[in-house]
């Protein structure tokens, strides 16, 4: 009876979807899978709800008695993936903060990675480390032209620097594992030049030569606009900058190990950019570059600082498995579970229906407002939309035969990220994720307060 109340409210809920204000509501039609119950197999619902835990809420704040399932799920490991299955809804967002507050409070978790440049992220580590500046107009040179320049990460970022001024023997951190955009500004280079000169200035000179031409890169996307021969040649330049730096590892220490990262950043971004996204050919040596990057920053910083981090990123890079393995052949989960092994668990999320932001070309033009019905028969979604809870996580890993049977099996799946229409791809949720979260509907992402 309650598995049908819920599937009527889903009807009805489409029907107001339909006509809300500034919606750009677009179907999304799939060739329908076999029934889950052809052949004679058992309906997995029963078994799914056997497995199934449920979420109070995925608003922060307030009583976390409901993810106390979830934090033995995480058990002991130092860096947990929480994906996302849209680039752009409220839901996802908050559920980050709420989860990010229960790991910091419950689980000596201590910091908070997003799918954001190294730089940026470090900028709004100095904020929380020293309370200089506002939350507000950070989030905004941060987050610029990204769909995390939302209010939702304004309030992450103000409750991660109130924590900071109530624990200051034990602060929580930000980090960015990803390349570049929207800015290499001068300051960040300075972080490098700045420990030459300090402790190697005979070598500065040299590293000044190297970065000249490249420093700064205001623009990333204005950078792509160089021919890739001079690009490829700046990306040379950087490598070397990098393998000076790391020639004076003799003066060891913190301050050194930090310079050397931030010049294999720097390297890191240039050689980014000689790779062009816009060929169908080197699109998937592009991703998997970017990947193996991101995996290779939350590794250096888990294991520099010693601190358990919370990775949020789209289901594509923190799953093992990417919903198109064609474009992204190996994951940011991937090796980080090959670098870490059960030290690293991926959490995944689906939703039935609901709005998220998402733009019309990968590229180009800005954030606005999509949205889709419920999902249809032979949808991983429309079964696990029938779970009795409307909103709920379950292990993977440890449920029943029959449900992790029916996890086992790759369906159409809808993953959307920069770009949309997009298609719902086949997935087995077993092969992706250790934990997966469903939530019956999302709504976009809050805009920005004044």
């Amino acid at each position: 009876m309650v598995r049908r109340r819920k599937r009527i409210s889903r009807r009805g809920l489409l029907g107001t979807a339909a006509v809300a204000m500034g919606a750009v509501l677009v179907p999304v039609v799939v060739q329908a899978a076999s029934a889950d119950t052809a052949g004679g197999k058992q309906n997995p619902v029963r078994a799914l709800e056997q497995a199934a835990h449920p979420l109070r809420s995925t608003e922060p704040g307030g009583n976390t008695a409901d993810l106390r399932a979830l934090g033995s799920m995480i058990g002991d490991a130092k860096v947990v993936g929480l994906g996302e299955a849209t680039h752009g809804s409220h839901e996802f967002f908050t559920m980050k903060e709420r989860l990010f507050r229960y790991l910091v409070e419950e689980k000596g978790f201590t910091t908070f990675a997003l799918e954001m440049s190294w730089s940026a992220g470090l900028q709004i580590d100095d904020y929380l480390q020293t309370g200089k500046g506002d939350a507000r107009t950070l989030a905004k040179q941060a987050l610029a032209n990204s769909p995390w320049d939302r209010e939702e990460f304004v309030s992450l970022i103000e409750w991660m620097r109130a924590y900071n001024s109530h624990h200051p023997g034990r602060t929580v951190h930000f980090m960015g594992d990803d390349i570049g955009a929207p800015a290499l500004n001068d300051e960040f280079f300075g972080r490098v030049t700045g420990y030459v000169q300090q402790h190697h200035p005979e070598a500065l000179p040299r590293l000044n030569e190297l970065y000249t031409g490249l420093r700064p890169i205001d623009d990333v996307f204005g950078y792509l606009g160089k021919p890739i021969a001079e690009r490829q040649q700046l990306a040379a330049k950087a490598q070397q900058a990098l393998e000076l730096v790391g020639s004076l590892k003799g003066s060891g220490g913190d301050a050194f190990d930090w310079a050397e990262q931030n010049a294999r950043s720097i390297a890191q971004t240039a050689k980014f950019l000689t790779m062009n996204p816009n060929d169908p050919k080197t699109l998937p040596s592009f991703e998997r570059f970017r990947d193996e990057v991101m995996a290779q920053n939350v590794s250096w910083w888990q294991q520099h600082t010693g601190r358990k981090i919370l990775l949020s990123a789209h289901n594509d890079h923190v799953g093992y498995v990417a919903s198109d393995p064609e474009t992204y052949a190996t994951t940011q989960g991937a090796f980080l579970r090959d670098t870490m092994g059960t030290n690293y668990l991926p959490i995944g999320f689906t939703f039935d229906q609901g709005s998220f932001l998402s733009k019309d070309a990968a590229l180009g033009g800005g954030w606005k407002r999509f949205t889709v019905g419920a999902a249809g028969p032979g949808r991983n979604e429309y079964t696990l939309d029938q779970v009795r809870y409307r909103n709920f996580y379950l292990d993977v890993r440890n449920a029943s035969a029959p449900a992790r049977a029916w996890l086992s099996v790759a369906r159409p799946t809808l993953n959307v990220g920069t770009q949309f229409p997009e298609k719902p791809r086949d997935v087995a949720i077993a092969t992706s994720f250790d934990v997966l979260v469903h939530l019956h509907e999302v709504r976009e992402a809050d805009k920005p307060k004044p």
